[in-house]
């Protein structure tokens, strides 16, 4: 995929407020605009899900399609992820793009700088041993320790599900009763215990108050329950939230799959080549 930078002449922006009041509540979005900035969840939104977050496969085509959108878009294009920073930068080696990792408890903004959020409330060493030990005595249970976050992952034994539920709102109901400060966050095939102050959402408005993204039209794009903080947000900014896949949601777009979400922001690339070409 060849892509040159630049917005085209012909990609005339239009007004962030009139397109966000034309929205058809949960229809497919309209084409994106040159104009936009664009914050993107990554598994289940930009790759497949996988029995494990590391088992997932990043495709030659969307290790291109990114950093052509991030030229496109003048820079204005951010990971919003429950995974590590780190983990963000080994999926997409070289990339460099502004990320907001662990739920937007540790965030880089896109002058370089790392904003951490605190390794979280009291208790995180007790959490940690007992949901180890839940997880040696079930098959199929897989614990992600993430720093401040743990992800509790039972994709691989889902008949154990509302046990996990369970037991885990539990635990947090302990450490709340001792002063411990944590919040459930479930997802797909996960239930995450993080920090409480800190979601995705904070993360996207963080990121709208600073260059390149200040002035854009914000869109953002993810398919788990914990994207819902996110789409709340972009909501509130006037923006696009758009869902992939089923289920009940906030956003007021809709995608189908991982695969509708690529065609729709390889269309923008796209436009853009073509209204290059022309102007020349």
């Amino acid at each position: 995929m060849h892509v040159e930078s630049g917005t085209p002449q012909s990609a005339t922006p239009q007004p962030a407020a009139r397109l966000a009041r034309a929205a058809v509540r949960r229809g497919t979005p309209p084409d994106l605009l040159c104009d936009c900035a664009l914050f993107l969840d990554i598994d289940g939104t930009l790759i497949d899900l996988a029995p494990t977050p590391e088992h997932v496969l990043v495709d030659d085509d969307i290790a291109r399609l990114l950093p052509a959108l991030g030229r496109l878009l003048g820079g204005a294009v951010a990971l919003i992820t429950g995974r590590t920073i780190r983990d963000a930068d080994a999926l997409f080696p070289g990339l460099g793009f502004p990320v907001a990792g662990q739920h937007g408890l540790e965030r880089r903004s896109a002058d370089g700088v790392l904003h951490a959020h605190g390794e979280g409330p009291p208790g995180y060493n007790w959490l940690h041993g007992e949901l180890k030990a839940l997880c040696e005595r079930h098959d199929g249970l897989w614990l992600e320790a993430k720093g401040a976050t743990l992800g509790l992952h039972y994709r691989l034994a889902p008949g154990l599900a509302s046990y996990v539920h369970r037991t885990v709102r539990a635990m947090v109901s302990t450490l709340g009763a001792a002063g411990a400060e944590w919040k459930l966050q479930p997802g797909k095939s996960i239930i995450e215990i993080k920090p409480a102050g800190r979601d995705k959402g904070a993360a996207i408005l963080d990121y709208m108050s600073e260059p390149p993204f200040a002035g854009r039209l914000p869109v953002f794009v993810g398919d788990d329950r914990t994207d819902e903080f996110g789409f709340t947000a972009i909501t509130v900014l006037g923006g696009w939230a758009v869902k992939v896949g089923p289920g009940k949601t906030h956003a007021n777009y809709r995608l189908r799959d991982v695969a509708a979400v690529r065609r729709w922001l390889t269309a923008l690339l796209l436009r853009c080549t073509v209204g290059i070409e022309h102007a020349r």
